[in-house]
């Protein structure tokens, strides 16, 4: 049913259709094409406008909003131009499969053939990282278009729903507001996938379970730990996971290293493969001569659910077709002190797992000085962790921005490179203006580390020319003075002790604090 008003013009009933579907959060960077939504966010209460300096945090935002809210939020872009700088998130959007639905302004439908200077294939552009693409052709249908839109955005697993608005359908009379669509069922696994599951799983060779999506919420990973003890079967995630349940009291898993010769080293002698709602496992890169496959080449790949099946499900009747038994959480390590003396990632770990707040919500976005943090931190008070999934570097600030907004009664803790740091610098200012509760820690070791690895693993020689583009230290980075900027309070820690001491603060304070770790 809908809601006709001769008087409603299309941005309107967008507006009210959104929220009568529930989506009440707005990310936004808005632009000419979109005054027409601004003014009626403005009259029409009950959405939360949450304004984003640059693009690339809007809709790295909308993803962290919607890992931690369960339901979409949606975007604000203005044109073609707007969403390409937003596309960088959104590709990790996609590859975390959360649900966004993304709101897209455009030259009016009879302006468009003029080419104006903004006009671009905006349709093009958002079809790669969308589940659902559609651009509005009238003020009456832009109700309905954007139910649909929410509909698609939340169709298991999840995805980006892009809703492209040429201006005048927005400034149009006769908008409707379309009522909410009923949620699409997520399918069962079939029986047959869990008894060839079973089956593999009884035969005695060594086996991997690949667990991703919501497979690695706490009550799954309960489930896929009943099978792992009754089958000998080992447990792994990819090395990028949207969001994972961790710490005292949760069943814990293991990822997949980034480096392709860790990997391979870990997942020798594996004979299976069963795959729960993941892609099977594949090298970040390829490297001459090696294997992109960080299991052997002859190991047999068997898909017991796929993402848009029901994962918590399939895990459950498995444990239950394996007659598995209900397994005890292992003891926990007991109370940890902070490190002291040098900074080192195994440090840093340490005094993460002795004062992270209860129900924090971790944001990683550190590949080469952070590899000790996630094994490091199982035993860390119970928490979420967030990782960019896309590989698209600059996620990390963005997201524990979304989150923050998201889960306003829990502490948000951005572990942040400072090289990927800078492609979203614009978040702190987000921050501050939303006084949103977000502990950020800038590890400061002033060069893209991880290519530094990557020149070796491909065997180069590098020179001077090579080794300064990976060296952002000429002139080194302030991120005090770029924090207070942005209007976020900072300070600067060089040994662990000074560490401990403003991580402590800076999580029993109100607001945004960024810390920056001189690594």
């Amino acid at each position: 049913m809908m809601e006709p008003t001769d008087s409603m013009n299309g941005a309107e009933s967008l507006v009210k259709t959104l929220l009568a579907c529930g989506v009440d959060t707005c990310f936004a960077n808005p632009g000419t094409s979109e005054m027409h939504f601004v003014a009626a966010l403005d009259r029409i209460p009950g959405m939360r406008c949450v304004l984003g300096l640059f693009e690339g945090v809007v809709t790295g935002a909308a993803d962290g909003y919607a890992r931690m809210a369960d339901k979409p939020a949606a975007t604000l872009l203005h044109c073609g131009p707007g969403l390409a700088n937003g596309l960088a998130n959104l590709h990790n959007a996609k590859r975390a499969q959360t649900p966004v639905v993304n709101i897209i302004g455009d030259q009016a439908t009879y302006h468009r053939p003029l080419d104006a200077p903004l006009t671009a294939d905006t349709e093009g552009w958002a079809r790669p990282v969308s589940v659902w693409t559609r651009t509005a052709t009238s003020a009456a249908s832009v109700g309905a278009d954007a139910a649909v839109a929410v509909q698609a955005s939340m169709a298991a697993p999840g995805g980006v729903a892009s809703l492209i608005l040429p201006s005048d359908v927005c400034w149009d009379a006769g908008g409707q507001v379309a009522a909410p669509l009923a949620p699409l069922p997520v399918p069962k696994v079939a029986p047959d996938a869990i008894a060839q599951a079973a089956r593999v799983l009884r035969s005695g060779q060594p086996t991997l379970i690949v667990l991703a999506g919501s497979a690695l919420r706490e009550a799954a990973l309960g489930d896929a730990h009943r099978i792992a003890a009754a089958t000998d079967a080992r447990l792994i995630t990819p090395m990028s996971n949207a969001r994972v349940s961790r710490g005292r009291g949760r069943f814990a898993v293991e990822r997949v290293p980034y480096s392709g010769d860790a990997a391979r080293a870990k997942l020798a002698g594996i004979r299976n493969v069963i795959l729960v709602g993941a892609p099977p496992p594949v090298t970040f890169f390829a490297y001459p001569g090696k294997s992109a496959r960080p299991y052997p080449e002859d190991a047999a790949v068997h898909v017991l659910a796929r993402p848009e099946e029901d994962l918590g499900d399939a895990l459950a009747r498995l444990a239950e077709a394996l007659n598995a038994p209900r397994v005890d959480l292992p003891a926990s390590a007991g109370p940890v002190e902070a490190a002291k003396g040098a900074i080192t990632s195994e440090a840093v770990a340490r005094t993460l797992s002795a004062l992270l707040p209860e129900q924090a919500i971790v944001v990683e976005e550190s590949v080469s000085f952070g590899r000790a943090f996630y094994p490091g931190t199982v035993h860390a008070a119970p928490h979420d962790w967030l990782q960019l999934t896309g590989g698209a570097i600059g996620e990390g600030l963005p997201l524990a921005t979304g989150a923050a907004v998201a889960c306003p009664d829990r502490r948000v803790v951005a572990l942040q490179a400072d090289g990927s740091g800078m492609y979203t610098l614009q978040s702190l200012w987000t921050m501050a203006r939303e006084q949103l509760d977000v502990t950020v820690v800038v590890l400061a070791n002033r060069k893209y580390a991880i290519l530094l690895g990557e020149l070796a693993g491909v065997g180069a020689n590098p020179g001077k020319t090579a080794l300064d583009m990976l060296d952002i230290g000429n002139p080194d980075l302030d991120w005090v003075k770029l924090a207070n900027g942005m209007g976020v309070e900072g300070s600067r820690a060089h040994d662990m002790e000074s560490f401990a001491d403003q991580f402590r603060a800076a999580n029993q304070r109100k607001g945004p604090f960024l810390i920056e770790l001189v690594i």
